[in-house]
């Protein structure tokens, strides 16, 4: 099964195996946001997938 590349880049495995993903919508037009905010969108939130298998989307399993 091929690897779903587009998410594999997005995503991040931790040393015990929760997946973590950015925050959507902190890429750019930052500067009108708070400080607070800001940083709050560099934390990475928890990724749960929910219909399809893990090794669909990442190299590693």
């Amino acid at each position: 099964m091929k690897t779903n590349k587009s998410y594999s880049k997005r995503l991040k495995v931790t040393k015990n195996g929760k997946i973590l993903s950015r925050k959507p919508g902190f890429n750019h037009f930052n500067a009108k946001q708070s400080r607070t905010r800001q940083l709050a969108g560099k934390k990475g939130q928890n990724f749960i997938i929910k219909n399809k298998p893990k090794s669909h989307l990442m190299p590693f399993n």
